[in-house]
């Protein structure tokens, strides 16, 4: 085994001339074995080819108990290890506050010796969020602020990347209760991820010293480790041992024993007692056991006065510079804070290690030989003094080229005065926090600007400031700051104040306060000049209202909303605000498909979102963009609405967003992977969005809408049981979100699945109930809420006239709508209802709508439906070749449920199913394009099947998979086929 240190103080760490310890540690043999086995696996495992193979190793104990010697015998055996590459990091008393520090120390030196070619590798698209975040680039003046979500999501890829190319690895964390909150909740999750990569993690800490804020994060780690070794105070053996090392093997039996009481066996305690007996020149005799007692509280005491005796004015003045710094002491840094030239502060140095205060770390810094020597000489500071240097400090920070992240811990430690530099410096450092993820960290320092306090001129922008910093951490803070900052008199300029007051109204939006954020934007409406800002206003109002689960008058809304686009004209960017809040209500309405794709198209710029209504956009937030996606979702436009949300996830992923806004962007993308009948690729990213959703908060509107999607994917795939459980886990079940509409109609969903599980009763309770409602508001899509088409359904077999009725409501409602996915559906809903020969008129109709619509699941649906009616009415050869073509497009859409029920449809008939096909979602097959390109021209099916001699069943059957390839129904086709759309002469028209 390598040579051991001992866990005192002086001899724990490196001595005056850093050499190797001098002395073994004692009753540590446990824990270093544990550490070497740990190392052995590691690097064992690793050269049989083990790539997961990670392990968290733990050490707790008090203060003085020799963790820290253990951890450095620890680094030492893994440094003698090759290949092993060592990454050591520690927290610091004075640096919890200062963001990142811990992962700087262990990140920073191997990140930063990359080649460009490994940097291109190892970071992929995060350089440019790591890299502020862990100290290889300076935030940028321009940066957004990150969401802390991304950064530790880039830190995840860019470890997972590094640990195969420097492994083993192994990460050494010391003084973890001190690691700042965003290392340690980094530190925490990652703990979980490394037993999948070839990295041992050995962190220790003190027991019960962590922030109460910290505890959790505690208790994950603590969850995740291997082994967790709890270090015991030494016995009297090994202090009389350590005694006699120090004062002569003539040290007394009774010297020694009572040398042990008083120290408890802390070793930091009888190194402290040891080194006051020797600068006293006491003989370790039994008589003189009796003077221990007051030299044990004179060395555990360390007062200003022990302090300034010991070493004298000069050296202790740098002494305190250096505790002001913490860890990592650069040399000229302490000696510009307590006004030493090189010479004065190079004897400071030597005397401090001389009295066994300071050491050189291996990074020719300089810190203290044990942390409780750094807290004892920082609080023997008079506090007036601790105060004046900690602003001299910050001042000497930005001096010596570190950067206001550095010196911003030092300022809130300063005394308010009215500064308006310290006012300035404090609002340019929460910029820069903001900038590497760490909005708690800049609310602490624009807090800390406010009670300066800055210039009345300034303090509502630094309200306003402290406010949206708090947005991602804080909503309550959020609300509390920007109601202030909205209050004074002398405030915010009138662009600042209409921002102030739509970011006020987005978070209260954000927290289920939809009344009071609509009412909030009203308010400031009305106060505000006709123009822009009032418009912007205006239409924030209207949104907020749109999202509420219920309004008193729904009608009044839509017809106010209509006065206010009526003279618009588009040129503003508030205007085609207004233009998509409009397409939204009337999509709502269910009013005519063309009216709402015409205002869409007013609201865009040449077909594509404009800069500021995109999806990062601050202007108006993300729920503008997903306005339009959603009224493209819900008209049939599907390729679109999924070019617009996978723009969403592209930014968002670019950008570092974690949170609720990516997730959102999930859920959008599994929406519509799901219309299109793609419900494996649904599912996938619904799953993804639930679980970053469960990183915010339980029971919000964001979980629900993903749930009631995925819910109604699994019954679409057959999965009735899971989407019951889904929902039970989840909660999703009335009466939902208190004040925010779940979308799409979670109560409409809700039915659905009551009825997928036989409950016809509670389907028909809640489902009349849900009509009565959204009736009364004035919805009527079929699409976003298809109650009634259900309530039929449900019906049925209770009572058959009335479901017949309710039924044909429902088609009627479609049609008014006009898109062809919901008239179909409504039909083939119908269809259920009727027996006979009427049943087969409806889902003929309803096959023939669906085939010119992208929804392939419905589809496949009627397309079974209608196989399994003509079957019952003796027409077995077209009944086979509908199943068929229903079971290959059932299977294509990963639809597993409706597959087995077509091959038992098939085996009735007493035909053999036959082997299924896959289509290709990426190309067109040359039939397939023959068809599109006279279809994009407008030419009627019958004509299409005249020209290219072909029967009209095949026609149907191929453009159903052209349409559902394309995304889009025959409006759409030319343009997403990049195909003319102006029909050839005389091919538009019917014989």
């Amino acid at each position: 085994m390598a040579e051991q240190r001992s866990e005192l103080p002086s001899d724990s760490e490196y001595g005056p001339d850093d050499a190797a310890p001098r002395t073994p540690l004692h009753e540590r043999e446990d824990e270093l074995r544990s550490g070497e086995q740990s190392l052995d696996k590691l690097c064992k495992e690793f050269e049989a080819g083990g790539t997961e193979i990670g392990e968290l190793l733990l050490f707790a104990a008090p203060a003085g108990h020799g963790k820290t010697s253990v951890l450095d015998q620890i680094r030492r055996l893994a440094s003698l290890r090759d290949p092993c590459t060592v990454l050591s990091g520690r927290g610091g008393e004075r640096q919890t506050k200062e963001p990142f520090h811990v992962l700087r120390q262990l990140l920073l030196p191997v990140l930063g010796s990359l080649t460009e070619a490994e940097r291109g590798e190892v970071f992929g698209g995060w350089y440019g969020i790591v890299g502020p975040a862990i100290g290889l680039v300076p935030p940028s003046g321009e940066m957004e602020p990150l969401d802390p979500q991304g950064v530790r999501d880039g830190l995840d890829y860019v470890l997972t990347q590094l640990a195969p190319r420097r492994a083993p690895l192994v990460m050494v964390v010391d003084d973890l209760h001190w690691a700042d909150l965003e290392s340690l909740t980094w530190l925490a999750s990652f703990a979980g991820r490394a037993r999948h990569l070839p990295v041992l993690l050995v962190f220790a800490y003190r027991d019960g010293e962590f922030a109460e804020e910290a505890r959790s994060l505690q208790q994950q780690i603590e969850d995740q480790a291997a082994r967790k070794h709890v270090l015991l105070p030494l016995n009297p053996g090994s202090v009389a041992r350590l005694v006699r090392a120090e004062l002569g093997e003539d040290a007394d039996d009774a010297f020694c024993r009572q040398v042990w009481a008083i120290t408890a066996g802390s070793p930091y305690d009888t190194e402290a007692l040891l080194r006051e007996i020797r600068e006293q020149a006491l003989d370790p005799s039994e008589e003189n056991t009796p003077q221990l007692h007051d030299l044990a509280a004179s060395a555990k005491g360390m007062t200003h006065q022990y302090w300034l005796e010991k070493l004298g004015p000069n050296t202790l003045r740098f002494a305190w510079a250096a505790a002001l710094l913490g860890t990592d002491i650069k040399q000229g840094l302490a000696a510009s804070i307590c006004a030493q030239g090189p010479a004065e502060a190079a004897e400071s140095v030597r005397q401090l290690r001389r009295h066994r205060v300071l050491k050189s770390s291996p990074n020719g810094k300089l810190d203290f030989v044990h942390t409780l020597l750094g807290t004892s000489i920082y609080q023997s500071i008079p506090p007036a003094t601790r105060t004046g240097m900690h602003g001299i400090a910050a001042t000497a920070v930005e001096n010596s080229g570190g950067s206001l992240l550095e010196a911003s811990r030092h300022l809130l430690e300063t005394h308010p005065d009215g500064d308006d530099d310290i006012v300035r410096k404090l609002r340019k450092a929460a910029f820069e926090h903001l900038a590497i993820g760490a909005p708690e960290a800049a609310y602490r320092c624009l807090e800390r600007a406010l009670v300066e306090p800055p210039d009345e001129d300034d303090r509502a922008a630094v309200l306003y400031e402290a406010g949206c910093a708090a947005l991602l951490t804080d909503p309550a803070a959020t609300v509390n700051q920007l109601k202030l900052a909205l209050e004074l008199e002398n405030g915010l300029d009138p662009a600042q104040r209409i921002d102030a007051t739509f970011r006020l109204s987005e978070v209260l939006a954000h927290a289920g306060e939809l009344f009071l954020a609509s009412e909030t934007c009203r308010a400031e409406a009305d106060r505000t000049p006709p123009g822009p800002g009032r418009l912007r206003l205006r239409a924030a109002q209207f949104m907020w209202t749109a999202w509420q689960r219920d309004e008193e008058d729904g009608p009044g809304r839509s017809r106010a909303l209509k006065e206010l686009s009526a003279d618009l004209t588009g040129e503003q960017m508030a205007e085609r605000a207004v233009f998509a809040l409009r397409a939204w209500d009337l999509t709502l309405r269910g009013e005519p498909v063309p009216r709402v794709l015409g205002l869409v198209d007013q609201a865009l710029v040449h077909g594509r979102l404009p800069e500021e209504l995109g999806w990062r956009n601050t202007l108006w937030g993300f729920e503008l963009p997903a306005i339009v996606g959603l009224s493209y979702t819900y008209t049939d436009q599907l390729a679109r609405a999924e070019k617009l949300f996978s723009e969403a996830i592209l930014e968002f992923e670019i950008a570092g967003w974690s949170g609720a806004h990516r997730g959102f962007a999930y859920f959008l993308m599994g929406l519509v992977r799901f219309r299109r009948g793609f419900l494996a690729e649904a599912e996938d990213f619904l799953r993804r969005g639930l679980r970053l959703s469960e990183r915010i908060a339980p029971d919000i509107p964001l979980q629900w809408d993903i749930v009631g999607v995925l819910a109604d994917t699994l019954l679409a795939r057959g999965r009735v049981e899971e989407a019951w459980e889904l929902c039970q886990k989840y909660r999703f079940a009335p009466p939902f979100h208190q004040t925010a509409m779940v979308l799409p109609d979670a109560p409409t969903l809700y039915g659905k699945l009551l009825l997928a599980r036989g409950d016809h009763e509670g389907a028909v309770e809640i489902l009349t109930e849900v009509g009565e409602q959204l009736d009364k508001r004035g919805w009527r899509n079929p699409v976003w809420a298809p109650w009634a088409g259900n309530l039929a359904l449900a019906l049925a077999p209770l009572r058959p006239l009335e479901a017949r009725e309710v039924a044909e409501d429902a088609v009627a409602r479609a049609r008014a709508f006009g898109s062809a996915s919901a008239t179909g559906t409504a039909l083939r809903q119908q269809a259920a209802v009727w027996d006979g020969p009427r049943t087969v008129e409806l889902l003929e109709e309803s096959v023939g709508l669906l085939t010119q619509s992208p929804v392939g699941y419905e589809l496949a649906h009627a397309l079974v439906d209608l196989g399994s009616a003509l079957r019952r009415a003796g027409r077995s050869e077209d009944a086979a070749e509908h199943l068929y073509q229903g079971m290959e497009l059932a299977q294509h859409c990963g639809a597993d449920g409706l597959v087995a029920r077509t091959r038992q449809e098939l085996a009735t008939s007493g035909l053999r199913p036959n082997r299924l096909r896959t289509l290709s979602k990426d190309a067109l097959s040359q039939p397939e394009w023959d068809v599109a390109k006279l279809a994009a021209q407008g030419v009627p099916p019958q004509r299409i099947a005249k020209q290219l001699d072909v029967e009209l069943s095949l026609v149907h059957r191929r453009l159903a998979s052209v349409h559902r390839k394309a995304g889009t129904g025959p409006e759409g086709l030319a343009k997403a086929l990049g195909l003319p759309d102006t029909p050839e002469d005389g091919q538009g028209s019917e014989d």
